[in-house]
């Protein structure tokens, strides 16, 4: 059987978001996504100021998440938009200010309950790489090619990193 070859990533640097959404603690043994992402959509028509269609979903990990991994330690997701200002937030909904920093960007293709790109990020691209992983948030951006758990559903993947 041949080996799943995954895209390498581009290096960017992006300036600071903000972002509007709904944020959930959850942890991958106690996986809340599908709530709050069905949470999220009923509401997203209510944020007037979306920059694009584009959806993020973000997670904020404990500094030591990865050092002492469990499936059972928690961080927080978030069902998000990228707004011009937070000017107008609805009820019920949180902004966030995502800050400008250095990212690996995987352009990756195939279902989204696909765990083995984030399998070869961390224990494969990153080790091998000039990079290691930063304690900033990471996000997914799912624009219009975004198809959920369909094996031609496109989405970018965004990994906080810096120079080793």
């Amino acid at each position: 059987m041949e080996a799943i070859k995954y895209p390498e990533p581009q290096i960017r640097n992006i300036t600071e978001k903000k972002l509007i959404g709904i944020p959930m603690r959850m942890s991958l043994a106690d996986n809340r996504t599908g709530m709050l992402w069905a949470t999220f959509m009923l509401r997203r028509k209510e944020i007037f100021n979306a920059r694009s269609p584009d959806l993020y979903s973000l997670q904020i990990y404990p500094s030591d998440y990865y050092l002492n991994f469990s499936p059972a330690a928690s961080f927080e997701k978030w069902a998000a938009v990228e707004v011009g200002d937070f000017e107008y937030v609805p009820d019920s909904m949180d902004t966030f200010n995502l800050n400008a920093g250095l990212y690996a960007v995987f352009n990756y293709k195939g279902p989204s309950t696909d765990t083995g790109i984030f399998q070869y990020i961390f224990s494969e691209w990153i080790p091998q790489s000039e990079y290691q992983l930063d304690t900033r948030p990471h996000f997914e951006v799912l624009g219009k090619k975004y198809k959920n758990e369909d094996p031609e559903s496109e989405e970018e993947i965004w990994i906080p990193v810096k120079i080793k």
